[in-house]
C-alpha cells in the first residue's frame, strides 16, 4: 500500500509519523511547498521525498495536508490525474471547515474521501482523530485507514455535523492545554522551582489526571472534590483560578474556535 501525504506540516507531519509506526507498513511518499521540510521528515521516517502529481497518481490514500483556503486550487490542480485513474484511492481531507460535500465539489469527483479531525498528539500516539467517511468510502477502505492510523491513539467516528464541536476541543484544544501548562511552570518557577521540573511536573500531572478521567467513572468535579481538602493549598487555588474566570474563559476559548470553524465555510 503507499500512502502520501501532501503537506508536511505539524499535522500532516504528525500523521506520517503514526502512518510510519502503524502495524501494516506500507510505503509513505512526502510532498511540501517547502522540500527540505519534506526531506527532513523522509530521513527520520525512512520515507520518499515526492511531488504532489505523483502521489496524487500512484497513493491508495492521499493525505490533504493543507489550509482551507488552498484546498480548492490543489484539488483543481490534481482532479485531472484523479479522473484518469483506474484503481480505487481515498482522499483524506484535515481541513477545518471543509465538508464532504464541498470537498467533493472541489475535487469534482465521485471518489471515496474520508474527513478527519486529528490533533498533533497523534505524532507520539496519545493523539485523538474523529472521523467521518463518505459513501464510496468501502469498509475494506476504512478498515485499511483505521489500520494504518492505529499508532496514532484514539480514532473515533462521528457525524459530520458534530465534526465542528468535536474539533474545537480535540483538535485546538491542545493548544489551550499547552497556554495552561506553560502557565503552571511559570507559577511554579515564580515559587523557585528550576524551569526543567516545573515544566516535567505540569506535564506529568496533566497526563495523569487525563488518564485518571479517561480511564474512572468519576465526574470531573468528583476529581477535583477528591483533591481539595477543608481550609487546604488545593481549595485555595481554586479560589483564585475560580477569581480569574479560569472556567468561562476555557469554554469561550472553545466556542471562539468553533465560530471561527463555521465562519471558515462560508
Amino acid at each position: 500500500m503507499k500512502v502520501g501525504f501532501i503537506g508536511t506540516g505539524n499535522m500532516g507531519g504528525a500523521l506520517a509519523h503514526a502512518a510510519a509506526q502503524s502495524p501494516a507498513p506500507a510505503e509513505l511518499l512526502l510532498s511540501n511547498r517547502t522540500p527540505e521540510k519534506a526531506q527532513a521528515l523522509a530521513q527520520q521516517l525512512g520515507a520518499t521525498v515526492s511531488d504532489n502529481e505523483t502521489i496524487a497518481q500512484t497513493c491508495d490514500y492521499i493525505f490533504l495536508g493543507v489550509k482551507p483556503q488552498m484546498m480548492a486550487d490543489l484539488l483543481a490542480r490534481l482532479q485531472p490525474i484523479l479522473s484518469r485513474r483506474q484503481e480505487g484511492f481515498v482522499l483524506v481531507s484535515m481541513a477545518a471547515g471543509l465538508t464532504l460535500q464541498r470537498l467533493r465539489e472541489m475535487a469534482g469527483l465521485s471518489c471515496p474521501i474520508l474527513r478527519i479531525m486529528p490533533n498533533t498528539a497523534c505524532a507520539v500516539g496519545a493523539g485523538l482523530t474523529l472521523y467521518v467517511p463518505s459513501p464510496e468510502v468501502t469498509e475494506e477502505q476504512l478498515s485499511a485507514f483505521l489500520t494504518l492510523m492505529s499508532a496514532s491513539g484514539r480514532l473515533e467516528p462521528l457525524e459530520e455535523h458534530l465534526i465542528d464541536a468535536g474539533s474545537a476541543v480535540a483538535g485546538c484544544g491542545g493548544a489551550f492545554v499547552s497556554l495552561f501548562l506553560e502557565a503552571l511552570a511559570d507559577g511554579a518557577v515564580t515559587c523557585g522551582l528550576p524551569r526543567d521540573k516545573a515544566r516535567r511536573y505540569a506535564a506529568q500531572m496533566v497526563l495523569g489526571t487525563a488518564q485518571l478521567a479517561l480511564q474512572s467513572d468519576q465526574h470531573t468535579a468528583t476529581m477535583k472534590d477528591a483533591v481539595c481538602s477543608p481550609g487546604g493549598t488545593t481549595i485555595a487555588g481554586v479560589r483564585a483560578l475560580e477569581r480569574g474566570g479560569f472556567r468561562s474563559a476555557a469554554m469561550e476559548a472553545v466556542i471562539a474556535a468553533y465560530e471561527k470553524t463555521l465562519a471558515l465555510k462560508s
